[in-house]
């Protein structure tokens, strides 16, 4: 067995493998730029290199850099995590040449899949369904818009070496095929080095589901089961799960049989992922296979045991898989939520800046739930342009999955961030979605359920008045637990409730005098100061985010907002009284959705612009944004240049 694994990656992978090489007694070395000098994994390994500039072109992708970091430490295994280097084949050969194990698939196998045009080719080969498409390289625009012609539309447009949703868009008709054919160019080599796409018919209503693959170098490989992948936004996941609600254990057997036979046909021998898109009759293609350790593994874990990290380093020191394929049993039920740094406000827009609130729900068993927070940051730290924007991975298994989703609802409540915007609230949305509830998914559900976008809606019916109660007794804690507090006026955003509060420090009857005589009974230990109030309302346990405001306090909880004051009968009739502030309208501008980089500029000075027109291409964590004008107008000032940085709602272009 190793002695010392270098980390070729950042951020909540590198911590998720620091926790299991620490528990295999295993050393572990950090590497680490500028940007991550006091990154979570860098505290959290024995030992830490500095290898360059904050760019990852600069650092984690510069692969000279990785190998002389092993050499000053001694470290004799590198696991890559995933993304950066994690499937470059040429990074496995570099460290195999420098004497060092590289923890993953051989490079033979890793130059076979990882090239989704050769992975198709060998899919075909081994007899695995694969969707229509054309698997040369496209040459330019006009030829991509050839091929999507013959094919038929919708198409997708993809990175051959791509992974992660970057590099990848959708085209319904010719024009969109050659914008997007330059976007995904562009995207595919500054995130991989290799600017190569190809084309294939786009599965309208799919469902992406993916099998876990697991192979030894003896010659073992074996399936655990599924991960649905169907809930993402730009062709990223935001929610997995495990098993699928879509397969019965039929179709689940032949995923996974076709799923080893193309480990088998490429010699596979670490973990893996062959990618699946299925229709709603539960027909399925083949998309990709990720030679790599994939983001949402934890669901496959928590559903059979299996730690997955440690198999991989397990496989890498010659070890056989102690397990066949009829050993393998699926366990329960496990979602997991992304929590990213991005305002799904703004079409999921990514943010930056200093997280001065970060307090995650607590870890652990208890009474067959398991609640898992896999993580790269701590309070005080700061989210950067230059990487991923995921916070953290928020992982919930219960029996069921209608309780493993009310158990991710109830710790998404209890997950308190502040500093940046979040997509909490969004998540926790999606948990209480009828549809996604019922398990009717496809990969545009996110588009066709919040097709304006996500707004934060108002809290009505039993969420209000929990929000109103926990308010009531927040108020009443001021009178020092007195036995009687008497009546209160609670505003909850553009509503008020009359109540009556009574009790003591710790529990309280909140009686709703307009609501004929309904009484909510809280429990709690809460004190002031606490980002999130915890108990139970009613036997049944809640969490709401709290932040104060002013004279009130904002709450969150179950997807929605809303600013809360609780008042004496007096001071809400004055209240009344009191002028509205009014909002001033925007002017007529260009503004950056989130802070980012400069690609291109379309627009001049004179030109005038229809509502949609492409004027600008911006740039950060990874990815590309068309942003377009709002409406008609003449351009009258132009900002920004290509290169500049721009900060969040920086003004690009100004119109007549």
């Amino acid at each position: 067995m190793f002695s010392k694994i270098l980390i070729a990656n950042r951020g909540e992978i590198a911590c998720r493998i620091i926790k299991t090489a620490r528990r295999m007694g295993i050393r572990t070395v950090a590497v680490y730029s500028d940007a991550d000098v006091r990154a979570l994994h860098v505290r959290m390994a024995d030992e830490a290199v500095h290898i360059g500039p904050a760019p990852a072109v600069d650092s984690y992708l510069v692969i000279d850099k990785i190998i002389e970091a092993c050499r000053r430490t001694g470290a004799d295994a590198v696991h890559p995590g995933y993304g950066f280097l994690s499937e470059r084949a040429a990074f496995a050969t570099a460290l195999k040449a420098a004497g060092i194990v590289f923890i993953g698939p051989n490079p033979g196998a890793m130059e076979a899949m990882g090239d989704k045009i050769e992975s198709k080719k060998r899919a075909s080969a081994a007899r695995v369904s694969t969707v229509p498409g054309y698997l040369g390289v496209i040459s330019d625009p006009a030829h991509a818009v050839q091929i999507a012609d013959e094919i038929g539309y919708p198409v997708m447009i993809k990175a051959s070496a791509g992974g992660g949703g970057k590099g990848m868009r959708i085209a319904a008709s010719a024009a969109e095929v050659a914008e997007g054919y330059a976007r995904a160019k562009s995207e595919a080599a500054s995130s991989f080095g290799d600017d190569r796409v190809f084309v294939e018919k786009f599965i309208v209503d799919p469902r992406h589901i993916e099998i876990q693959v697991l192979g030894d170098k003896h010659g073992n490989v074996v399936y655990l089961g599924e991960r649905e992948c169907s809930i993402q936004r730009r062709n990223q996941k935001v929610i997995e799960e495990a098993p699928s609600p879509l397969l019965d254990e039929a179709t689940r057997r032949r995923m996974g049989e076709q799923a080893v036979a193309l480990a088998r046909a490429v010699n596979y021998d670490s973990a893996g992922t062959v990618e699946f898109v299925c229709g709603q009759d539960k027909s399925f293609y083949f998309l990709e296979m990720n030679t790599r350790l994939q983001v949402e593994h934890p669901v496959t874990e928590l559903i059979t045991g299996i730690d997955l990290v440690e198999q991989m380093i397990h496989v890498a020191a010659g070890g056989k898989l102690a397990f066949a394929q009829e050993d393998i049993r699926l366990k329960g039920w496990a979602v997991e939520s992304r929590v990213y740094a991005e305002d799904p406000t703004r079409n999921f827009m990514p943010a930056t800046g200093r997280l001065t609130t970060y307090r995650p729900p607590a870890e652990g068993q208890h009474d067959g739930v398991t609640v898992r927070n896999d993580t790269g940051v701590y309070e005080g730290g700061e989210i950067s342009i230059h990487y991923d924007p995921m916070i953290a991975k928020l992982v919930t298994h219960a029996p069921t999955r209608a309780e493993a989703i009310d158990q991710q609802a109830l710790a998404l409540d209890a997950f308190a961030i502040e500093g940046i915007r979040h997509n909490i609230a969004f998540l926790s949305a999606l948990m209480r979605h009828p549809r996604w509830r019922a398990g009717k998914l496809s990969t545009a559900f996110i588009a066709d359920e919040f097709k304006g976008g996500f707004v934060w809606p108002q809290p009505e019916g039993l969420a209000a008045q929990r929000m109103a109660a926990v308010a009531a007794s927040m108020d009443a804690l001021a009178d020092e637990g007195r036995a009687a507090v008497g009546r209160r006026v609670v505003r909850l955003g553009s509503a008020s409730h009359r109540v009556t509060v009574t009790g003591q420090r710790g529990r309280w009857r909140i009686g709703f005098d307009d609501l004929f005589g309904v009484v909510r009974e809280v429990i709690s230990d809460w004190v002031p100061g606490q980002p999130v109030w915890q108990g139970t309302i009613d036997g049944e346990a809640v969490a709401m985010q709290f932040r104060r405001t002013g004279d009130g306090a904002t709450l969150a909880h179950a997807g929605t907002q809303a600013e809360v004051c609780v008042l004496s009968g007096r001071e809400a009739e004055l209240l009344a009284w009191m002028p509205q502030r009014q909002q001033v309208a925007a002017g007529s501008q260009l503004r950056s959705p989130m802070p980012a980089k400069v690609i291109a500029i379309s627009a001049e000075v004179g030109q005038t612009v229809a509502a949609g027109d492409p004027l600008c291409v911006v740039e950060a964590m990874k990815m590309e944004i068309t942003l377009g004008a709002e409406r008609a107008g003449v351009v009258s000032k132009v900002h920004a240049g290509r290169g500049d940085a721009l900060a969040l709602d920086a003004v690009i272009i100004e119109f007549e």
